[in-house]
């Protein structure tokens, strides 16, 4: 004999949207939260900041690959510096889009300045790659 349930059986999935709170970095002080655009804003740094692949911790999918741009022409370096800020930020369900990207080179530092838009505003944020 099988049990009967009074349970229905019609369910409602809900996304949710996670928390962007986190812990507030700073130079020798953490000490605090930020959420919303500032939260966004310290986890690009982070992210751009981390070398992929580099770390055990992170997945494959975490970080962004600048080791290897090292020694290569200007011109690949500027096309795939591009091509790699935007594949490491868009993995992040916060931001919707990266463009207005601008170029700047000083001997062997390319100055890569963009637009993040996200779900909090709009951010203008700089990389820079030795190459």
């Amino acid at each position: 004999m099988i049990p009967k349930s009074n349970l229905n059986d019609s369910l409602e999935l809900v996304d949710e949207v996670e928390t962007s709170r986190t812990y507030k970095i700073l130079i020798g002080d953490s000490k605090g939260y930020i959420e919303g655009l500032g939260a966004l804003k310290q986890a690009i740094y982070k992210v751009l900041s981390t070398e992929r692949y580099e770390y055990p911790i992170y997945s494959f999918n975490y970080g962004i690959d600048i080791e290897s741009l090292i020694g290569k022409d200007y011109d690949y370096v500027r096309i795939e510096l591009k091509r790699r800020i935007e594949e490491c930020l868009l993995e992040d369900e916060r931001i919707n889009s990266v463009n207005n990207f601008s170029f700047e080179r000083e001997e062997d530092v390319l100055k890569c300045t963009f637009e993040v838009e996200s779900i909090y505003g709009n951010i203008i944020l700089n990389k820079e790659v030795e190459f």
